[in-house]
Order: structure tokens, then sequence, then C-alpha cells
């Protein structure tokens, strides 16, 4: 928050699963609150969704983190989490944790093939050009060119891609605590409407502190270790 603070951000998104695989839920959720208050667009992720009801028949490693938060959470808090929509809307811009295709769903916007449906959907259902989403850990743009298939490009840390307004476009902003491309770095993106681009960041963060709280917690050992792999 500082590094975008410092970048001359004027307001904050958060694309979801706020919770889910750390030590620290309760800090989070109230920092998410707080900037909920201050204007914030917020969608839920299925971790948050998860943390307000547990799974009860499925006992994989994500949920069974699910039940460890949910007790962690106050009323407010899980509260909260409940009531954030699954998608955000500002003119052509469309926010979701997931696709856009049945957000509910949680699909990924992983391929070409599903970042195809994922604008698709954006267009037909909210009348969005522009969809921003989280949920796949990685940061990608798909891009329609002339053709009518969604083209994959990998960002640069730091360098500004075009992103004009007349072409339909889809981006995966990654995940500030929970990389997944082998570098511990945390991912998060600036979006500047009126230039027509955005930047995506890396940023170096204290992960074996976050490690060290979920060793803490009595978590798995995993959870802890896979900060530093950025996997």
């Amino acid at each position: 928050m500082a590094h975008a603070k410092a970048q001359g951000i004027d307001r904050w998104a958060l694309l979801g699963d706020l919770v889910g695989y750390g030590g620290n839920p309760q800090e989070v959720v109230d920092i998410a609150m707080r900037l909920a208050e201050e204007g914030a667009w917020i969608v839920q992720g299925n971790h948050d969704a998860m943390a307000v009801q547990p799974p009860i028949d499925d006992q994989s490693l994500g949920n069974s983190k699910a039940q460890w938060t949910h007790e962690q959470l106050g009323a407010s808090q899980r509260g909260f989490l409940k009531a954030l929509p699954l998608t955000a809307l500002s003119g052509p811009l469309l926010l979701v944790h997931a696709s856009a295709h049945a957000p509910e769903r949680w699909h990924y916007v992983d391929s070409e093939r599903a970042a195809d449906l994922c604008a698709d959907h954006a267009l037909q259902t909210y009348d969005a050009r522009h969809v921003v989403v989280g949920h796949v850990h990685q940061q990608t743009v798909y891009y329609r060119g002339t053709g009518h298939s969604m083209m994959r490009f990998e960002p640069t840390a730091g360098v500004p891609v075009p992103m004009p307004s007349h072409r339909r476009w889809v981006a995966t902003v990654g995940s500030v605590g929970q990389p997944r491309d082998h570098k511990p770095h945390a991912m998060y993106a600036i979006y500047d409407e009126a230039a027509g681009r955005m930047t995506f960041q890396r940023v170096s963060y204290d992960h074996q502190a976050a490690a060290a709280a979920i060793l803490e917690a009595g978590l798995p050992e995993f959870f802890a270790e896979r900060l530093a792999m950025g996997r």
C-alpha cells in the first residue's frame, strides 16, 4: 500500500480473497473495511466466501483453512465479507475476482479461451469492454486485436502497458500475498484510465514475517514455505 501511495493512486480496488492462507485475517479485513469506508472497490473472492461459510464435506488444503479463518474473524468482519459483491462496475471497466463468465463459479482466466469467455460475458451482461481479474495469481494481459480471439501478453514489472479504450481487454493483476510465478514479490497493478495504460508492479515485502505468523497460528507449514518459493 505504501508503494502504491507513492505512485499517486487515487482509489483502491481489492479483487477478493482478502483472507484464505495468511495468519492475520483479522488485521487484513480491518484494513479492507477501512478502505471500503474511504470509497474503495472491493469484490468477494472464493476464499472470502468459504471463510463466511466453511465447506463441511471438502477438506482440501485451502478449504480446511477456511474453518480456522472463520473462527478468527468477528461477526462484523464475517458480515463484511458476506456482503461483498461479486463484481464492481465503473463505466466500461468491470472488476471481478474470477471470470465475468459466471463469477459465482470461480472460473480461472488462465488462457486465451477463458479470456474470450470472460470478455464476451462482460460485454453481454455488464456492457463492459475492459475487465480486471484476480484469482489466478499471475500477471497477464489478454487483448482482442484485429482478429476475433484474445491474444496473450506478459507484462514487465514497472513498464506501462497501453490499454486503449477502443480495444477489448482482460487483465489479471496477480496476488499481493500469494504470487505463483516462483518469485516472492507481491503483485499489484495501477490502471490509469485517462492515459489508457496499466502498470504492473512487483514489490518486496517481509514475507518471512508473514510466514512466521502462519506458523505461529499453527497452520500447515506449506502455507508458510510457499511464500518464499512463490508457488
